[in-house]
């Protein structure tokens, strides 16, 4: 049977029941932190309050972020029922899975047991794009890492789909999944040049050229800086055996 409320982290942040959007919650930045701390990589850690306050009210004393997440503890259990947050003494919570189904927790089971069509399907962008909590800088590291392994991940199946698509002669689709492993770790040369080998062996070397060029401009807009030389070497023989 499926969980009442749905998760949604990637690509955009929502929280869906039968009803809907649960608005009152998705309104509320340190709820909604709360609940991605708990289903992110996945659900079914027991997590210590200690823990949770240090990461979403540090710039609060003990008592009054104590206080605080007790705050959003009652709202979020008002929101999507008590049976949500599961409490394990009086110190630690955990978010059950048969009450919230979460995008990450399933995108996360689908890749380690190798179902990699399944996870790609769930990696529909960015995890929470744009979310930031002032004053939790801990938090936000913790998303960013959270994010890059997401990332590392999805690059992963792609590329290991690809891999499979071009040993059973599906050149245009082991193509296509090639370049989207580039798209999701856009910043990772190695993965690059492993695109662009493939599509040289491919007989697509008008495709690596733009799939180079499309990284060059990336790179040099994002973080200012030029594909290193190993790189430019082998696109330039891929453009001489083209010309």
């Amino acid at each position: 049977m499926p969980a009442p409320y749905s998760l949604w982290l990637f690509g955009s942040i929502d929280l869906r029941g039968s009803h809907g959007a649960v608005t009152e919650l998705l309104v509320q930045s340190k709820a909604m932190a709360l609940l991605a701390y708990l289903s992110v990589p996945s659900m079914g850690r027991f997590v210590r309050r200690d823990t949770l306050v240090g990461l979403l009210w540090p710039e609060l004393d003990q008592v009054r972020a104590r206080k605080a997440l007790r705050q959003t503890i009652l709202a979020v259990r008002s929101a999507i029922g008590g049976d949500g947050l599961v409490g394990r003494g009086d110190e630690e919570l955990t978010l059950a899975a048969e009450a919230v189904w979460c995008d990450v927790s399933a995108f996360t089971a689908s890749a380690e047991a190798g179902r990699l069509s399944e996870a790609l399907h769930l990696y529909r962008g960015e995890l929470m794009p744009g979310f930031h909590l002032a004053e939790c800088a801990e938090f936000d590291r913790w998303l960013e890492q959270q994010r890059a392994d997401a990332r590392e991940r999805a690059a992963g199946a792609a590329w290991a789909l690809a891999r499979g698509l071009e040993e059973e002669d599906k050149l245009t689709d082991a193509a296509g999944m090639a370049r989207r492993a580039v798209r999701f770790s856009w910043s990772d040369e190695r993965a690059l040049r492993r695109a662009l080998g493939m599509l040289e062996r491919l007989g697509d070397r008008a495709g690596a050229a733009r799939l180079y060029e499309d990284f060059r401009t990336r790179l040099a807009a994002d973080l200012d800086v030029a594909p290193s030389a190993e790189t430019v070497q082998l696109i330039e023989r891929i453009r001489g055996v083209a010309s």
